[in-house]
Parts: structure tokens; sequence; C-alpha cells
């Protein structure tokens, strides 16, 4: 049975690509070129949506590295996989705090535009810390503050309403308490950037 979220979610699933503009994904491009994403890397995309990421992702790991991309839209996880049916490109439907995944099965996990729907964000942080091999790496990104998205889901409302990217100091507290380590925060208008090591 589908929570409100998913319902939300599937229902945008089919016009999700027309939100992002061209100058949105330049500036996603941008980003992802500085995430050091390298050839054979098996890149997890958490909270895919329809695979915005997915072409900068596949580019940079090449065909001997792999992108898999969860979402817990069923609708969007299968647009995500119209979009890209790529050898190297998977996409599940599931939950970001039950991830069908072994331990330390991915060099890099990515959050873009997804963190704040995680419907048990410490849960979420515990999984994808399990998922990780040791020192890789987690990105939280967002093209807008987290004070700008805040406001956005509350203006909303409705099953996004309460959605948030926690306060800085709350989220360093929930990443180390995952053992993540190396925790940088950048927050500003027009970006949001987290980043974590994983320190097994």
């Amino acid at each position: 049975m589908h929570d409100q979220h998913q319902e939300f979610f599937d229902a945008l699933a089919a016009e999700w690509d027309l939100m992002f503009t061209a100058e949105d994904l330049e500036r996603l491009s941008h980003i992802v070129d500085n995430l050091g994403v390298k050839k054979g890397m098996d890149v997890l995309d958490l909270g895919c949506g329809t695979g915005i990421l997915f072409d900068m992702l596949r580019r940079k790991v090449t065909e001997t590295g792999s992108v898999t991309g969860v979402d817990f839209s069923y609708q969007m996880a299968q647009q995500a996989h119209r979009n890209f049916p790529f050898p190297n490109v998977n996409v599940v439907d599931a939950d970001a705090t039950r991830l069908p995944f072994a331990d330390s099965s991915f060099d890099m996990v990515v959050a873009f535009s997804a963190f704040p729907h995680f419907s048990d964000q410490q849960t979420a942080i515990n999984e994808t810390h399990r998922v990780l091999k040791n020192k890789g790496r987690f990105f939280i990104i967002h093209l807008i503050s987290s004070k700008e998205l805040n406001e956005i889901h509350h203006r909303i409302g409705g099953a996004v309403g309460h959605d948030t990217i926690p306060p800085e100091k709350h989220l360093r507290s929930m990443l180390n308490s995952s053992k993540f380590d190396d925790i940088s925060i950048e927050d500003h208008a027009g970006l949001y950037l987290a980043i974590a090591v994983n320190s097994k």
C-alpha cells in the first residue's frame, strides 16, 4: 500500500524532468564533475527520481562501472528505467531505509534533491553507511539552500510539508553516529552540499 509520499511522487513522475531548467542541469553537471567520480566506480543514486543524474554519472564510471538508482516511487523508478536503458544502469524500486544491497557494495552514494523525503533520515544514513565501501563518500545535494528548500516544502504542504533538511549541527550528529567522518557542509543561496566519508 502506498503512503502519501509515494502517491505524491508517483503523480509527479511524468512531468518531473520538466522541473529542471537547462541552467539547473548545467549547474548540476558542474557539481557532479567535482565529486570525484572515476572510471570503474559503482555509484548509488539514492532517491534517483527519473534519473536526472544517470547520464552524468554513467559517462564518468564508463562501461567498467555501474550506476544504480533507488526510488520509493514506483512511477519515478519506472520512468528512470525507460529514460536510461543502458547495461550498466540499474533501477530499483526500494526505500532508502531498507536498501536491498549487500554491505560495502558501492564506492559512492549520491542523494540529489531527495534527503528531506526519506521517512527516517537516521536509518537512511545508517543504510547508506552499510552499503558504502570503506572510505566511500556520501553526498547530499540540492540546488538551493536548506532555508529555501524548507520554506518551499512548507508552502507546498501536504505530503512534503514537513520534509526538511535538518540543521547543520543535527545532521553532523546523525552522520557521526553512523561512523561517517570528514564531514563538510556548504549551505547558501543556490546550493546545499553535504559531504561525508565512510570510516568503517
